[in-house]
């Protein structure tokens, strides 16, 4: 193949697949890779792609702050299938955190409580879903309020959260990179959300496909804090090998 070739190639493959490796596209067309990041670089300077480690992707992969007025209507379909699978988790008499965002919204609206459920929260829109449920106890955590995603952060937030252990922690982010971690556009929301991590026996992320390959500001964890990730069948299968070689289980939806 010659230059023009190869970035036809390159592009027909980012758009099946939303995010590709060096080494896959110098598998796939016996070059090296000086040469296929010769090339990426022409097509991000030429604003077709992002280069990311290791490869590139079609979305800017750092991601900036939105509303949850606006993040709502983004992949809502795919929050509601993941937020129903993720809710199959939740059990009996059981004490969980579930922290802010969209897909977490939509997993509180998919839960069917089943004997005594006790949630920890700082999300007032996940709060005021579940407070229908007469056998929900919630705890709310207290804190400055982010009107963004209308949930709290802070030191009297991360300070509560040192009187309680839980069975499972629901996490959502903003970008999940498979060597830099997972992140969220707000640093004190990811500091809060390093605290839920050490409140919780086991960390269940919530992600749609859109979120792999990219980073925000503030760094939540390393990848090998997950336990269990649940996302929807667009993601790369590539990337489903990688996660599961890290010891993560993946829940496609």
């Amino acid at each position: 193949m010659n230059s023009v070739e190869r970035h036809h190639f390159i592009l027909d493959k980012l758009k099946q697949t939303g995010n590709i490796t060096v080494s896959e596209v110098c598998e796939e067309l016996g070059v090296s890779t000086v040469t296929i990041r010769k090339d990426l670089k022409f097509l991000e300077d030429s604003n077709l792609l992002f280069r990311v480690h290791g490869g590139a992707t079609r979305q800017n992969p750092y991601t900036t702050d939105r509303t949850v007025f606006e993040k709502e209507k983004l992949y809502a379909d795919e929050k509601t299938r993941i937020g129903r699978a993720a809710a199959k988790f939740v059990e009996s008499n059981d004490s969980i955190i579930i922290a802010s965002g969209t897909t977490m919204q939509s997993l509180a609206k998919e839960i069917e409580p089943h004997g005594q459920l006790t949630v920890v929260t700082s999300a007032l829109n996940v709060a005021h879903q579940l407070i229908q449920h007469q056998n929900v106890e919630i705890i709310q955590l207290g804190g400055t309020l982010r009107k963004t995603s209308t949930s709290v952060t802070g030191a009297y937030a991360e300070m509560i959260l040192k009187d309680f252990f839980c069975s499972k922690l629901f996490l959502g982010v903003d970008g999940i990179d498979l060597d830099f971690g997972i992140t969220t556009t707000n640093a004190n929301e990811a500091r809060l959300n390093r605290a839920m991590i050490a409140s919780a026996q086991k960390v269940i992320v919530l992600a749609d496909s859109s979120k792999f390959g990219r980073k925000s500001f503030g760094k939540i964890a390393e990848m090998n804090q997950i336990d269990i990730l649940v996302t929807d069948q667009n993601i790369n299968p590539r990337l489903v090998e990688r996660l599961e070689s890290l010891g993560i289980k993946v829940i496609i939806v």
